[in-house]
């Protein structure tokens, strides 16, 4: 975190450039965002689908009302309570947002990240940056500078380190557009967080009339290696049928000793979600068959980690 670093990274986004940046969430490919040619480097990069928003992420500075069409009050209180951090707002698109952000939508994703080096970033240049996870479409996401390197080599002019993201998961996406606060994807900040903010919120309606988001696709932070979801109770036997036939098998489990054949994760909502996509891309670097992935505790702590497990291996 230089002032020479940051400079550069403003230079390169002026021009058009990507830049990588780290959040506190997972590390983001940057680009203007308020420059349709720009935030086509993004989805081009990424082999993103055009129609899949992108989050704004903005400098704490900046005004609701010079980004979003509509800004009702509970957007005001949330950002308010959680900004900076791992939250996003869905709110109705300003005029000077371009579509090749929102996915063509009428709606857009708004966020201040944080993490320090992301912030001076941000106030160094001085507008908003659309940066989704800095990997290919649907791929693991990247919790280090040397992730984002692994992914792309030289095709990004700048990978600005900020070190291991504090997060790990990507932010909870919280719909504004349609009245009543919904959760279209859950995060570190919990629905019972909300709540101590804006009574109750509801989950994400049947009839899919809530705008798309990121990270609602079915198959998403995914390894390359083949992944299931396995209840503790079942994971000897199952590992037992795949190992009878020759196949190497990685295991991510819950707990502290980690396998012959595997890692362990802490069981802690917090400290797992910290350590899930190094570990998968760890399991995936090593060429195992199949992974096994226990199953984590379905209370609602977990939920976060469950939704991006569940993505994973489907």
């Amino acid at each position: 975190m230089t002032d020479a670093g940051i400079a550069k990274a403003v230079e390169l986004l002026r021009a058009g450039e990507l830049v990588a940046l780290p959040t506190e969430t997972v590390y983001g490919l940057g680009a203007d965002a308020l420059n349709p040619a720009a935030v086509a480097r993004i989805f081009a990069l990424k082999g993103r689908p055009t129609d899949h928003p992108l989050i704004i992420h903005l400098p704490p500075e900046a005004r609701l009302d010079d980004w979003a069409a509509e800004v009702p009050p509970a957007a005001r209180d949330l950002a308010a309570a959680f900004w900076p951090g791992p939250l996003t707002l869905i709110l109705a698109r300003g005029p000077r947002v371009p579509t090749a952000v929102t996915g063509g939508q009428d709606t857009m994703a708004l966020r201040v990240p944080d993490h320090p080096l992301a912030l001076a970033l941000l106030r160094a240049f001085g507008s908003g940056i659309a940066a989704p996870s800095a990997n290919r479409y649907g791929h693991i996401s990247p919790t280090t500078a040397a992730h984002v390197q692994a992914e792309f080599g030289d095709a990004v002019p700048l990978i600005l380190d900020g070190g291991p993201c504090r997060v790990g998961i990507e932010s909870t996406i919280v719909d504004l557009s349609r009245g009543a606060p919904v959760v279209l994807r859950p995060g570190a900040i919990t629905e019972r967080d909300l709540r101590r903010v804006l009574g109750d919120t509801g989950e994400r309606p049947a009839d899919g009339a809530a705008p798309r988001a990121p990270g609602l696709v079915k198959r998403h932070y995914a390894p390359r290696t083949p992944a299931e979801l396995v209840d503790s109770a079942a994971l000897p036997a199952r590992l037992a049928e795949l190992t009878r036939g020759g196949r190497r098998v990685g295991l991510l489990v819950l707990g502290t000793a980690p396998p012959t054949h595997g890692i362990a994760l802490p069981a802690d909502p917090a400290a797992y979600g910290r350590g899930l996509y190094a570990a998968l891309r760890e399991l995936d670097r090593r060429g195992y068959a199949v992974l096994l992935i226990e199953t984590p505790p379905g209370d609602a702590a977990w939920r976060a980690i469950t939704d991006r497990l569940r993505r994973a291996v489907a």
